[in-house]
């Protein structure tokens, strides 16, 4: 069986030949042409087009012509549809589909701006897909890393934030991300965007943009500011500590810049907010 598609792979191209080749036709020819000759050359070579519009096999919704070959031919298979996440996010440049795959795209866009012939990046691809397919069918349970309390905890985010559905709901990881920086508070809140997506393993551009819409329409970085000015808010309401010492325990890098944002997030000075507290509680206990 011939099967032809687009010149130039990058993801879907070079996954569906491996998954025709490995689970549909151990046989099968690839043929890789231009663009425009796709259609043409299909029907003169009676091979099937893939991965290009107006075909059968081809993207549909979110979903890429690696799922629809799965579906397709009704490959029943945990690690197949593992390996299915991770090539979507990748193909789509949607990476809250698996974290794996932003990787899977630096992999094959360094590949194919270093080959230029098609069936060479095809056979190093098969090897590459035969040792993710490995991957996702015996070791994705395994852990690499050793972590600490904290880091632990961001990777079983990364672990759990893939189970994202379509509804208006916000997605898992967006759920528990909250929960941990809501853990942090209680240290000087030193978390930063690019250090929060590298643990996650999600692109730090993606996280960006999509992180105002489930943490009050707020960037990170003024979600984290906010978080900081409530602390310190709290802490000036109930302990005796100074403005000096709050600053620092809020993680601020000095007070002035403390004082800066306080005011900019409350309209007034910390000293005033201290001051008109003190003077609340006076009050309630007359």
């Amino acid at each position: 069986m011939k099967w032809i598609t687009r010149e130039h792979p990058k993801i879907d191209r070079i996954a569906c030949p491996w998954l025709i080749k490995r689970f549909i036709d151990a046989e099968a020819e690839i043929i890789y042409v231009p663009f425009a000759d796709v259609i043409s050359k299909a029907a003169d070579l009676n091979a099937i087009p893939f991965d290009l519009p107006g075909v059968e096999y081809t993207h549909y919704d979110d979903q890429c012509t690696f799922d629809y070959f799965i579906r397709k031919h009704q490959l029943k298979d945990a690690a197949l549809d593992r390996v299915a996440a991770i090539v979507r996010g990748a193909d789509t440049d949607r990476h809250d589909f698996a974290p794996q795959s932003a990787g899977l795209e630096a992999i094959f866009s360094g590949l194919g701006y270093n080959i230029k012939d098609d069936h060479e990046l095809l056979n190093l691809g098969m090897t590459i897909y035969d040792g993710l397919y490995s991957w996702a069918k015996q070791l994705y349970q395994m852990k690499h890393t050793q972590a600490g309390p904290v880091e632990q905890m961001l990777l079983e985010v990364y672990h759990k934030y893939i189970k994202q559905n379509k509804s208006k709901k916000a997605p898992e990881w967006a759920i528990e991300l909250k929960e941990m920086i809501q853990d942090q508070v209680d240290t000087n809140m030193a978390l930063s965007l690019q250090q929060v997506s590298g643990q996650l393993e999600i692109n730090p551009a993606y996280l960006s943009r999509e992180f105002s819409k489930y943490f009050e329409n707020l960037s990170f970085g003024e979600y984290i500011r906010k978080l900081r000015i409530e602390k310190a808010m709290h802490l000036m309401g109930n302990t005796d500590y100074s403005l000096t010492e709050i600053a620092y325990l809020t993680g601020f890098s000095d007070q002035s810049h403390f004082t800066r944002i306080f005011k900019k997030q409350t309209g007034q000075t910390p000293t005033l907010y201290k001051k008109n507290t003190g003077k609340s509680k006076m009050d309630t206990n007359s």
